[in-house]
C-alpha cells in the first residue's frame, strides 16, 4: 500500500501498483502532516505531524510517540534501533525503547543538547515564519551508522558523527531555506531549497548546485530512484502556486551535475513529494493530484483529500509493503 499525507491527515492508497483503480482512504487525521516514512529497524510507519510523531505497525492503528515538543518535522533512524525526532522550533531528540522488542511502549526521549549549540544557530529564523525554524529532515544512512544529517529551515545542513552528541555545520555552499534533505548514500545528499537545488558528494564538504540555467529555483521536494534524482520546484513560495504564471516544473538529473524538465500530466501543480513503488516513481502535488511513472510515461493515478489554497503544500508519500 501507499501512505500519503497531506494537510487532511494520513490517507491509504492501494492499487497503485496495479492496472485498475486506485482507491483512497483517510486513515487517520492528526492534522498537518509533514513527513511519512519508514525504517527497516521499525516494523510500520512514522508520520511526523503539527501534533505530534505517530508510528502505526499496519497503516490502521496510530500511537503518539510522546516526543517532548509537539510539533514534530522530520523522523529518523538509525541500524541499532535509535529513533531520531527534529522539531520546531528546531530541536533534536533520540529515544531508544527501553525494552527491546516491545515498541512502541517503552520509548524515552532524550534532547541532543549540542545541536543547540552550533554557532549559527541565533541565525536560524524566517520572519515570516514567526522567527522560527524547523528541522525539515533527520536522515542516516546504514553505511554510516552513526552520522546523522539535518536539514533546517532556515539554517542550513549540519552533520553529527556520533549519533547526534557533536555536530558540526555544513552549510557553506548551500542555501540555508532547507526544504528536503535526500540522503542518497553515505556522503551524497541532495538539498531541495528556497533558492536552488544542490548536491555534495563529500558529506557537506562541499555542494554543487544543479539547477544552473532554470528560473524555477524554490525547491520543495527531491527524491532518488536507480541513480536518477528528481525534484519538484517552482518560481517562488507556495503563496504564488496558484498564480496563473506560477510556471512549476519537475526535474531529473542523470548526470549529477545538470537537470533536465520531464513533462507530465499536470504541468500547473508543484511537486511536493515523491516516493518509488517497485522501481516506479510516484509523485504527489499541492492540489493533491497522484502521478506515476509508467513504462509508457507518466500517468494520473489518482486524488488525495486536499481542503482549501494550498492544503497540500507539503504532500510526503511512501511505499509500505505489509
Amino acid at each position: 500500500m501507499l501512505i500519503a499525507g497531506s494537510d487532511d491527515g494520513v490517507h491509504r492508497l492501494t492499487g497503485i501498483d496495479g492496472p485498475g483503480e486506485t482507491t483512497v482512504e483517510t486513515v487517520f487525521d492528526p492534522g498537518p502532516v509533514v513527513r511519512v516514512r519508514e525504517f527497516e529497524e521499525f516494523e510500520g510507519a512514522f508520520a511526523a505531524t503539527e501534533t505530534g510523531l505517530f508510528h502505526s505497525p499496519d497503516g490502521d492503528e496510530w500511537t503518539n510517540l510522546d516526543v517532548p515538543r509537539e510539533k514534530v518535522y522530520a523522523v529518523g533512524a538509525s541500524p541499532d534501533g535509535r529513533l531520531y525526532a527534529g522539531t520546531r522550533p528546531a530541536h533534536v531528540y533520540v529515544s531508544r525503547t527501553s525494552d527491546e522488542g516491545d515498541f512502541p511502549r517503552g520509548v524515552e526521549w532524550r534532547e541532543l543538547e549540542a545541536f543547540r549549540e552550533l554557532p549559527s544557530r541565533d541565525e536560524w529564523r524566517l520572519p515570516r515564519h514567526e522567527n522560527l525554524a524547523q528541522v525539515r529532515d533527520l536522515d542516516v544512512h546504514s553505511a554510516a551508522p552513526d552520522r546523522v544529517v539535518a536539514g533546517v529551515e532556515v539554517g542550513g545542513v549540519h552533520v553529527s558523527d556520533d549519533g547526534g552528541e557533536t555536530w558540526t555545520e555544513r552549510r557553506e555552499g548551500v542555501d540555508d531555506d532547507v526544504h528536503e534533505l535526500h540522503v542518497v548514500g553515505p556522503d551524497e545528499f541532495v538539498a531541495a531549497t528556497g533558492f536552488g537545488l544542490f548536491r555534495t558528494v563529500d558529506a557537506g564538504r562541499s555542494w554543487t548546485r544543479l539547477d544552473d540555467g532554470y528560473e524555477q529555483r524554490y525547491f520543495r521536494s527531491v527524491f532518488s530512484v536507480d541513480g536518477d534524482i528528481y525534484a519538484g520546484g517552482a518560481l517562488a513560495h507556495t503563496a504564488t502556486w496558484d498564480d496563473e504564471d506560477a510556471d512549476p516544473a519537475l526535474f531529473v538529473c542523470r548526470d549529477g551535475e545538470t537537470v533536465e524538465p520531464v513533462e507530465h500530466p499536470r504541468p500547473d501543480e508543484t511537486i511536493t513529494g515523491m516516493t518509488a513503488v517497485d522501481g516506479a516513481v510516484v509523485a504527489a502535488t499541492h492540489r493533491g493530484t497522484v502521478l506515476v511513472r509508467r513504462p509508457d510515461g507518466w500517468a494520473v493515478a489518482g486524488s488525495l483529500p486536499v481542503s482549501g489554497q494550498l492544503a497540500g503544500s507539503y504532500t510526503p508519500l511512501l511505499w509500505f509493503d505489509h
